[in-house]
């Protein structure tokens, strides 16, 4: 079979490779990939501008998906999802890995995602949603810090403030809503309750189909955590993750359960009572408080570094769990991991988070990568059509990710940073401490 990948980034390159292990599979068809998927086994890559095949009147993906004989589609981003994407490919015909239009907004809207959260009694932050600059403000004066500024829309995980002191949180506020840096998303703001204690990442398959509520499940993945910080010790400004680890040992089967009794059974009931048509993953963000487990926020796709360690540590056929997760059988699905740990720290462009110059070339020793076992996932960067030995150039922010197992944690994170010294290209850089103590950002 063939199946279409919809994304460029880290997290679509580790679907693709995963996706690809698959015995069943014959291409994986990257629109528009990166290059990482160009050198992938079974993985080709397309750009739309480039299909003189695709013509007006229906989606370009569905066009691709069609003329490509794809018989399954998987979105990796947020912003696809939101705009519909896989409303588009269901209606062709072509099951699709990821949830319609509908229940995509418990992402791309931070109000509604809370108001969801507090019908249906999910475990999490008390807030206020606001439009009014001034009215915001002086919440926040009457509310006091530390507390958290969100805005409501999609800002590619930069639209997010948690604020110490008052004057940071007003500061928040003019920014979100003025500046610009987030555009649209800003407009309106969520304010909430800041949480004390230190965050982790759940990811999720989900099957809820409206037409068979009574196979409606979500199976939580191990347990990962994502560095946000630009810096060792958790310091600096917060980024879009500096890198990732899974699975957690401060994360208890007593923690396991009180997340699935105050965060993912009640969502589930939600999805269930709204009649969302919810076939993928979902990410919860959570903050292990002393009160408990407390959700942060809903991600509607698998999260971007955590994907990177949590996928290679699946021991089963990652198309047959999407295959259950369309067809409703995933309840019956046999979930089954690898023993071990895997560390995936991420080499940044100098600069990063903020401007960061692009097309640098890369160079990776892969004798050095291989020694370690290390698999590279490749986030921004490019093959530069210039050159004739399909050299890699950098194009964002966060470039790869060397991700390693370990059957002990020491192990993999030894391999990972092993595998990082055979890695460069000019203003590169990356955190020391991925998975170590005190790198974890503790609120």
């Amino acid at each position: 079979m063939n199946i279409i990948v919809v994304g460029n980034g880290g997290r679509e390159h580790t679907i693709a490779w995963k996706i690809a292990q698959s015995e069943s599979v014959e291409t994986v068809i990257c629109v528009p990939g990166n290059g990482g998927t160009a050198h992938e086994s079974k993985c080709r890559n397309i750009e739309i501008k480039e299909c003189d095949y695709i013509k007006q009147g229906e989606n370009a993906f569905v066009q691709i998906a069609k003329h490509e004989n794809c018989t399954m589609a998987v979105i990796g981003p947020e912003d696809p999802l939101a705009e519909g994407l896989a409303d588009e490919f269901w209606n062709a015909g072509i099951p699709c890995v990821g949830p319609k239009k509908a229940a995509a907004q418990l992402e791309a809207s931070k109000d509604l995602s809370k108001e969801f959260m507090e019908k249906y009694g999910v475990a999490c932050a008390k807030s206020r949603t606001f439009t009014d600059k001034a009215a915001a403000q002086q919440y926040v004066r009457e509310h006091g810090a530390p507390i958290v500024i969100k805005a409501d829309g999609l800002a590619a995980g930069k639209g997010v403030v948690v604020a110490h002191t008052e004057q940071d949180a007003l500061d928040a506020i003019t920014d979100l809503m003025e500046s610009g840096r987030v555009g649209t998303a800003g407009q309106k703001l969520v304010i909430e309750d800041y949480l004390k204690g230190v965050e982790i990442s759940v990811l999720s398959a989900v099957s809820v189909d409206p037409n068979h509520p009574e196979n409606a499940v979500i199976v939580p993945f191990l347990p990962a955590r994502d560095h946000k910080r630009l810096m060792d010790g958790a310091q600096g400004p917060n980024t879009g993750g500096m890198g990732s680890v899974c699975p957690l040992d401060d994360v208890t089967d007593q923690t396991m359960a009180a997340f699935n009794k105050d965060c993912l059974e009640p969502t589930l009931r939600g999805l269930i009572a709204e009649k969302f048509d919810y076939r993928g993953f979902i990410f919860f963000g959570v903050m292990l408080t002393a009160e408990g487990p407390k959700l942060l926020e809903y991600n509607v796709r698998l999260g971007d570094p955590e994907t990177q360690s949590v996928l290679p540590l699946m021991d089963f056929d990652f198309v047959e769990m999407c295959k259950a997760i369309t067809n409703g059988t995933l309840k019956d699905f046999n979930f089954a991991w690898k023993k071990g740990y895997q560390v995936s720290p991420v080499v940044v462009s100098g600069g990063y988070p903020g401007s960061y110059p692009k097309g640098k070339p890369i160079s990776i020793n892969q004798e050095k990568v291989n020694e370690s076992g290390a698999k590279v996932f490749i986030a921004g960067a490019i093959i530069d059509r210039r050159s004739e030995s399909d050299q890699l150039v950098t194009s964002g922010g966060r470039v790869l990710a060397c991700s390693t197992f370990g059957t002990t944690f020491d192990e993999a994170w030894k391999n990972a940073y092993k595998a990082i010294e055979g890695i460069h290209f000019e203003g590169a850089f990356y955190r020391k401490d991925i998975g170590l103590p005190g790198a974890a950002e503790s609120n």
